[in-house]
């Protein structure tokens, strides 16, 4: 299929090149001009203004947006979306919140332009193993991207999961999840940090890996970190949230669900921005080994 891609930074740029390696035709374009001459050696084509979009690609056009959620998209779609027209597609592949992917879908439904929006994770280790995606819209729209869902997830890496909105939803779910495990791993290596028993971390987290009941790729990353910097020196233990974990927390309040787990871990997150303590400079090393965000030294 061809697709244009806005937004080439450590996913975007990942996903570009498993698209074209999967015979797609990509037509890229970033707000830094800099990453041209890295999409033209993975054999994507840049594009320097979004109205070339509607030159260059076939009709039904589809677009995939891979940017900052928030102002950023929101300033994205409006902009590209005044160049498409009846029948084309876009994509809003980052983590947005649901409600505005609801709104979108809405608002782009008025002009005939289709919306999908696709949670996806998988982090810098995406294009080596494919990125796991979560799919909302109208299902006709989804049906003429599936190729390329299908080449950038894993094997039954991709799931369309019902109207607009569901798609990042469930995401901001699988985020949420993902501050509990990630806190409750950092909690449980601070305690083993300060038992007393002078423990080599790394070789217990490859221990649990060997069929213990939390054998997990978060657990395998923490074999790394700790392989790589045992005692977590020369880093600050700070730790940002991204959003969607005090989401899910809100969303949790509206429906009368109770998740103190999403709530924990999200506090912790803002109690380290004051605090350097073991546990949260774990934190930020499984982040950075993930989702490839910056560990400050």
């Amino acid at each position: 299929m061809e697709i244009g891609f806005i937004g080439l930074g450590k996913m975007g740029y990942n996903m570009v090149k498993r698209l074209c390696i999967g015979g797609h035709v990509v037509f890229g374009a970033d707000r830094s001009g800099s990453k041209k001459s890295e999409i033209e050696k993975i054999g994507a084509s840049w594009v320097d203004e979004f109205s070339e979009f509607s030159r260059k690609l076939k009709s039904p056009r589809v677009v995939w947006i891979m940017v900052p959620s928030g102002e950023v998209t929101e300033t994205v779609i409006n902009s590209v979306s005044n160049f498409l027209s009846s029948g084309d597609i876009l994509i809003d592949g980052g983590n947005s919140h649901y409600l505005d992917s609801i709104r979108r879908a809405n608002e782009m439904s008025e002009k005939e332009i289709g919306f999908v929006d696709v949670g996806t994770s998988g982090g810098v280790w995406g294009l080596e193993n494919g990125y796991c995606m979560m799919v909302g819209g109208v299902k006709h729209f989804v049906d003429v991207i599936s190729p390329i869902l299908t080449t950038l997830a894993p094997p039954d890496g991709w799931k369309y999961l019902g109207e607009s909105g569901s798609g990042h939803f469930v995401k901001m779910v699988h985020n949420a999840i993902e501050y509990g495990m990630m806190q409750s791993f950092a909690e449980g290596f601070e305690l083993m940090e300060h038992s007393g028993f002078n423990l080599d971390l790394g070789k217990i987290a490859r221990l649990w890996n060997q069929g213990s009941v939390i054998r997990s790729w978060l657990c395998e990353l923490s074999e790394t970190v700790f392989f790589e910097n045992p005692k977590l020196e020369n880093l600050q233990g700070k730790v940002e949230e991204s959003g969607e974990c005090r989401w899910a927390i809100e969303a949790a309040l509206e429906k009368k669900i109770p998740t103190p787990v999403f709530a924990s871990s999200l506090f912790s997150r803002f109690s380290s921005k004051n605090e350097n303590a073991f546990s949260n400079r774990f934190l930020a090393s499984l982040r950075n080994k993930f989702g490839g965000h910056s560990v400050i030294r």
